[in-house]
């Protein structure tokens, strides 16, 4: 069951989902989730990002386990970033090239499914499939919170997941799913 707590700010289950507009590598989290490409060549958009904060050993790490494909995930060191793991979740076979609502979804639910995995109390997860990946930001929410109530619906370690974007319209868009 659903239920808004304040703005920004929605329980289902056990779990307090937190939608926030900021940067995903100044996210506490036990996890931050990298919207990959199947090389794990971390480039431009959130994985040029996370590689810039958290260093280089990331990416290193992750193309030494690649590839990997679409509906896998695998996490690595966070490098210089506050969480304990990237976790890289494929929504793209290469780098840069447009996606499906079929590979968010697939990618959201790796993501999760990892972080169950590791026994995780909390993850950071951007828009999915939403920069280069060109699917529409209302699209890709709704897909991403209609994988995340099935995860919660079931047995799960998280307790908190924060829904982030530097984007006010991807931002509106979850809070929207939400509600």
């Amino acid at each position: 069951m659903l239920e808004q707590i304040r703005l920004g700010e929605f329980r289902i289950g056990d779990c307090v989902v937190f939608v926030e507009r900021g940067d995903i590598t100044q996210t506490q989290a036990d996890a931050i989730v990298n919207p990959a490409n199947s090389r794990l060549i971390m480039g431009g958009g959130v994985a040029g990002a996370i590689k810039r904060v958290g260093g280089q050993t990331i990416e290193k790490e992750a193309v030494q386990r690649a590839p990997i494909s679409i509906g896998e995930a695998i996490a690595t060191t966070p490098g210089r970033l506050r969480a304990r793991y990237v976790i890289h979740a494929p929504t793209m076979i290469r780098p840069a090239m447009s996606t499906d609502l079929t590979s968010v979804e697939k990618a959201t639910v790796a993501a999760l499914n990892l972080a169950k995995e590791l026994r995780l109390s909390s993850i950071a997860i951007p828009g999915m499939g939403t920069g280069v990946g060109a699917v529409p930001v209302q699209e890709a929410a709704k897909t991403m919170i209609g994988a995340i109530r099935r995860h919660l619906s079931e047995e799960t370690t998280l307790k908190r997941i924060v829904l982030i974007s530097i984007d006010g319209s991807l931002t509106k868009a979850f809070e929207s799913a939400l509600s």
